[in-house]
């Protein structure tokens, strides 16, 4: 056995030994995280066992008084279908949280509900909860496990002593009275399919969690020619956390470094075992991060995904023909690439009775911004077979921007569950799941099926439009729990209002009329403008800009003078570097005027200072006077392309230090990539175009 790679960890935090098994949690539950050439995961089965040696190996997990003291002990049983279990070992599929001793939480008391337990331990933040990620029927019974374990038990005990002490490690020679328990876990790696390993099948393996060691050891299973399966020795490694005076490390051991076999796909070589997962494992370990989302395709089988997935990427290669229609409010420039067969229209949709998809199966919101809380309406008022997929990202309610209406949530999470009460109020069973891109945003929601039967759709429509209405300055019902009750409907048509049916307001009066007139479900539904206005400070005037410029660095440079156009003082003094300021502190200092027309502009003022970089650099929320001579070295490591560019900009502009700097510029004129006066300008490079290929 080897140890090919440790790293110290350092944890300002005190979230070791719990956030390591967080961190095994991921590696264990959802491998493609690290390994891009995995689909995914498969948990079979889980055991509570009891620690094996040479004297005694090979016999049943605990049992009797013994069982249920130590079943009490552990830290949060929970069982792959999601629900927490009485015990280790009263049914197929338990698992463990994976924390240590010292985090272990009290048994459930007899008649608590195994609800209100389960959300307490998800609010203990135990981690490594595998949850329902990816769990289904498999291929294999897990009374599979019982016999792998036995078998493996036997034959640590009939001579394999060296596989014995790399799986007990500092606990081999442990007395038998000491706290033996492990977790033990039967799972299928499913690796990616594709014109590379098209043959690329799905491996067992049992992973092994001493959590009182503190050792994770994966134990790969291969079947020979009979049919029997047992562990391949070769590719057995272990992940592991030990502490040396008050210092914390994870260390990647081999069993066999010489006989490693790497597949390149399942099992990566042991560089990229200590190079990249022993990196990510020990990141992981030290962040505290609590997510309020399901784990990636959590309502389907990995493995019916990962086949689907392949089969539609060959069936479909060339051209998806699914009839389809697609619509949005500008043209994109992917559209060039897909032809004349494809049915794409540039256009807006308004929400109301002349937009409806009576003939389509799905209506589908990607990325669809002020419509996102409209596709669920729309697709249930189209058919009642129609059904929606939306994918949120910007926040908007039926009318314009989504106000926040609780501080407990994060505004991502908040705005999802908006969009979920919307789909049930519309009569729809919403589910949500995560999917595989790589967005920041990748949350949906799906309707696919309804909460009535066909002959109640003009009741259910009238709740709809209650519903709508009732969102209108109205504050959202917590999750759970039905939606405020609004107005008769009839009150709604006399004023237009939900709030106003008693109080004549002539304003939800005329939005009333208006939306009548023009068969509108709500007034004041506004789609995007065609032409998408810039507004990243670039178009602001060069002279307001250059006068806020000099207002910043007059600040940053405690209020000394700066140049308006005269030659720079020849002074022997030190270079003025000025201070650093935070963001708000230079707007404290300006004009209301100034702050109002830069509030206008995406990002404002650190927009604006951003885009000057040749005088400012702004970090964590400060602001500074830009120090070229800390520049040269950062210019020297860029890309080639950077470097072109920045040759073919070099002196294309005058110096603003050479020009409003006290001090002038901090470089002589050959180093400094601006021009020292009129006399240094270069014309400005127009790059070549490349020539189109018909």
């Amino acid at each position: 056995m080897a140890e090919v790679g440790r790293v110290a960890v350092r944890d300002p935090g005190a979230l070791l030994p719990g956030g390591f098994w967080a961190a095994v949690a991921v590696w264990l539950e959802r491998p493609q995280v690290a390994n891009k050439r995995l689909c995914g995961v498969r948990l079979d089965a889980r055991r509570s066992v009891g620690f094996p040696r040479a004297e005694a190996c090979g016999h049943s997990p605990i049992t009797g008084p013994q069982q249920e003291e130590r079943a009490a002990a552990r830290p949060c049983l929970r069982s792959l279908s999601g629900g927490l279990g009485p015990g280790p070992s009263t049914g197929p599929e338990l698992g463990t949280a994976g924390r240590g001793p010292e985090e272990s939480q009290p048994r459930r008391p007899q008649g608590e509900d195994p609800r209100e337990a389960a959300a307490a331990a998800q609010l203990a933040g135990c981690p490594g909860q595998p949850g329902k990620a990816g769990v289904r029927e498999g291929d294999f019974p897990a009374s599979d496990l019982d016999s792998l374990w036995d078998a493996f038990s036997r034959s640590l005990a009939g001579g394999n002593p060296e596989m014995l002490a790399f799986l007990t490690g500092s606990r081999a020679g442990s007395q038998p009275e000491a706290p033996s328990e492990l977790d033990v876990v039967l799972r299928t790696v499913i690796p990616k399919t594709g014109p590379h390993c098209p043959l690329a099948a799905p491996r067992r393996e049992i992973v092994v969690q001493d959590v009182l060691n503190g050792t994770v050891t994966f134990l790969p299973l291969e079947e020979d020619d009979r049919g029997n399966v047992k562990v391949e020795m070769s590719n057995v490694y272990q992940v592991r956390l030990s502490q040396s005076q008050e210092e914390w490390f994870i260390s990647i051991l081999i069993f066999c470094p010489e006989k490693w076999h790497s597949d390149g796909i399942v099992y990566p070589k042991p560089a990229w075992l200590v190079e990249e997962l022993l990196a990510r494992l020990a990141r992981w370990s030290v962040e505290s991060k609590r997510s309020g989302f399901k784990s990636t395709l959590s309502l389907i089988s990995i493995i019916k995904y990962s086949k689907t997935y392949q089969m539609l990427k060959e069936k479909y290669k060339d051209m998806v023909k699914h009839p389809g229609r697609g619509i949005d409010v500008r043209r994109r420039k992917i559209w060039d690439m897909y032809g004349p067969q494809t049915c794409l229209e540039e256009g807006a949709i308004t929400p109301n009775d002349k937009n409806l998809f009576p003939h389509v199966d799905w209506l589908i919101g990607n990325h669809s911004d002020e419509l996102t809380p409209w596709i669920p309406v729309i697709a249930a008022r189209s058919s009642y077979g129609c059904r929606f997929f939306v994918l949120p990202c910007c926040f908007f309610g039926f009318t314009g921007k989504y106000s926040r209406r609780q501080s407990r949530k994060t505004q991502y999470r908040e705005y999802l569950d908006f969009i979920k009460e919307v789909g049930l109020a519309c009569g729809f069973h919403v589910e949500e799941d995560c999917l595989r891109i790589p967005s920041t945003k990748r949350v949906c929601l799906i309707g696919k099926s309804r909460t009535y039967s066909p002959a109640g759709e003009g009741s259910m429509d009238e709740q709809r439009t209650q519903y709508i209405n009732s969102r209108r300055g109205r504050p959202m019902s917590p999750p759970g729990e039905a939606p405020a009750p609004p107005p008769p409907r009839a009150a709604l048509g006399r004023a237009g209002h939900p709030d106003g049916p008693q109080a004549p307001d002539a304003e939800a009066a005329k939005g009333g009329a208006e939306a009548r007139a023009n068969q509108l479900w709500l007034s004041g539904f506004q789609p995007r403008e065609k032409a998408e206005r810039v507004r990243n400070c670039a178009t602001l005037p060069r002279d307001f800009i250059d006068q806020v410029v000099l207002q910043v660095a007059h600040l940053l440079l405690d209020g000394e003078q700066l140049n308006t156009g005269s030659a720079p003082s020849s002074s022997s003094k030190a270079w003025n570097r000025g201070g650093s300021l935070s963001l708000a502190e230079v707007a404290r200092k300006l004009d209301r005027g100034t702050l109002q027309r830069l509030k206008r502009e995406c990002g404002g003022l650190q927009t604006l200072l951003r885009n000057n970089h040749q005088v400012f650099e702004v970090l964590n929320g400060s602001v500074h006077i830009r120090d070229w001579r800390e520049e040269k070295p950062h210019r020297q490591q860029c890309p080639e392309a950077k470097r072109r560019l920045f040759s073919e900009a070099f002196k294309t502009r005058i110096c603003w230090f050479f020009s409003h700097h006290p001090d002038g510029c901090v470089l002589p004129s050959d180093g400094c990539p601006f021009a020292h006066g009129p006399a240094e300008l270069r014309p400005p490079q127009t790059p070549k175009r490349q020539k189109q290929v018909l």
